[in-house]
């Protein structure tokens, strides 16, 4: 992969504080309403920034971090919930494409997540999944690899939830990884999402949120962090 900085992006400041507290020569620039943090790890370098929640924050970020900061590889490190019974709170998952459950146009005869020359799903670096693969069986994690739904809600309803892992064919929520997906895409930046499960997405949702977002966002850093490590510069 070409020499560059490395972006690395969460939405809240639990999901990159483990980051930035992990690198060396640590710059705070701040652009556009927000912070970015330039830096060092074991020698590379990298951007770091959350970028608050939601899409619309998301997609900024994401294009400052490749348009200003020169970012030329995105790692997107966070929390999700489950909406597949087979993932349990503190698992990872590696998003092998990305959707947006909540864009919809099919009064005009589309499928929901679709906009014309847009596409429904959006793939992620095969290269960069093959890495993560890697670095998971080194560590004996469990990595699961899946479709990721993106959306500017907030989900706690079991109806809405089954809705869109049936719709999709979905495994977790979350609110940001599509549109960094879109940004990506259209930027030719590969780039990589990885999710530790903080919730189950149903009712209790909120108060397991707030209890795992924590120790959830460290196991997801970490990951990160060993993806800086195994990437070719």
């Amino acid at each position: 992969m070409a020499n560059g900085r490395i972006a690395i992006m969460g939405a809240m400041p639990e999901e990159i504080e483990p980051v930035i507290n992990a690198l060396d020569n640590v710059h705070t620039i701040v652009y556009g309403d927000n912070k970015y943090y330039e830096g060092t790890y074991h020698g590379k370098e990298v951007v770091v920034a959350y970028s608050k929640i939601g899409k619309v924050f998301a997609t900024l970020t994401a294009t400052t971090l490749i348009e200003k900061f020169g970012c030329d590889l995105l790692l997107f490190s966070g929390v999700a919930g489950a909406i597949n019974s087979k993932l349990k709170i503190g698992d990872l998952i590696v998003a092998n494409g990305l959707c947006q459950h909540d864009l919809d146009i099919t009064a005009f005869g589309h499928p929901f997540g679709y906009v014309p020359e847009g596409n429904v799903c959006i793939p992620t670096d095969e290269g960069l999944r093959h890495i993560a693969k890697e670095i998971a069986q080194k560590k004996g994690l469990a990595l699961q690899e899946g479709l990721i739904a993106t959306g500017d809600q907030f989900v706690a309803d079991p109806e809405r939830k089954e809705w869109i892992a049936a719709t999709f064919n979905a495994d977790a929520l979350e609110m940001e990884g599509a549109s960094v997906a879109v940004v990506c895409n259209a930027l030719n930046v590969p780039f990589f999402v990885l999710r530790a499960i903080s919730d189950s997405a149903d009712m209790d949702a909120s108060f397991n949120f707030d209890e795992f977002l924590e120790s959830s966002a460290k196991i997801s850093a970490d990951f990160i962090l060993s993806m800086v490590d195994a990437i070719e510069r």
